[in-house]
C-alpha cells in the first residue's frame, strides 16, 4: 500500500495512540526518506514506508533495529489495523549510525507529537540530501535522484553530502561512483579531500 500524507498523519497517530497505552512506553524516533519529505512538504507522492533512522532516549541516539518491543507490537498493530505491508515501520536506514550522521543534524530536525506518547523527529533538507546523495550511488539513482533533484540542492550542499558519503564507503568504487552522480547533478571537478 502506498502511504499518501493523509494516511501517514493517521497511521502515526495511531501509532502514538497504540504506544499510549498502559502496557506500551512512550517513543522518540528520527524518520528520514520519503516520508519525511511528504510530511516536510517537499513532495507529494506517496511512500512506501517510514525510515527509522534512530530511536532517541534521553537524548541518546540508538539503533533502531530491532525496533523496541513495545514500538514493535504497536506496529503490528496498527499495520493489520490500516492494511499496511510488515515492514511499514522501516529500521533498515538504522546502519548510518555506524558511521556518524550529518554534524548538526538534530539542530535541523522538525519535531512532531503524535498523541503523548510518540514524538518524531523528521530530518530537514540540508540532512536529506546527504542521505539522498549516499543513497543515490549506494543503491541507484531512481527515486533516490528524483527526491534529491525535489530538493534543490546547491554545489556547495552537494560537496558536504559528498565528502559525508565517502566517511561511510571509502572504497575507490564508491568513490568514481560518487563522482559520476556529482557530475549527473551538475556538479564536476569536486575535490572529496577538503
Amino acid at each position: 500500500m502506498h502511504i499518501t500524507l493523509e494516511v501517514l498523519d493517521q497511521v502515526l497517530s495511531a501509532l502514538g495512540e497504540q504506544l499510549a497505552e498502559p502496557a506500551a512506553a512512550g517513543q522518540e524516533l528520527i524518520v528520514i526518506g520519503g516520508s519525511a519529505l511528504l510530511v516536510l512538504g517537499f513532495v507529494d507522492s506517496p511512500t512506501r514506508d517510514v525510515d527509522v533512522l534512530a530511536v532517541v532516549e534521553m537524548g541518546v541516539l540508538h539503533s533502531a533495529s530491532p525496533l523496541p518491543h513495545a514500538l514493535k507490537e504497536a506496529k503490528d498493530r496498527v499495520g493489520r489495523d490500516f492494511g499496511l505491508d510488515a515492514d511499514w515501520l522501516n529500521p533498515g536506514p538504522t546502519d548510518l549510525l555506524q558511521w556518524g550522521l550529518p554534524e548538526g543534524l538534530m539542530d535541523r530536525v522538525s519535531s512532531r507529537h503524535y498523541g503523548p506518547a510518540l514524538i518524531i523527529h523528521f530530518v530537514g533538507r540540508l540532512d536529506q540530501i546527504h542521505f539522498k546523495l549516499y543513497a543515490m550511488v549506494d543503491q541507484g539513482g531512481g527515486r533516490h535522484e528524483a527526491d534529491l533533484r525535489v530538493l534543490r540542492p546547491t554545489r556547495e550542499e552537494l560537496k558536504a553530502a559528498a565528502r559525508w558519503s565517502i566517511t561511510h564507503d571509502p572504497s575507490p568504487d564508491f568513490r568514481t561512483m560518487l563522482i559520476e552522480a556529482l557530475n549527473q547533478m551538475g556538479v564536476e571537478d569536486v575535490d572529496l579531500e577538503s
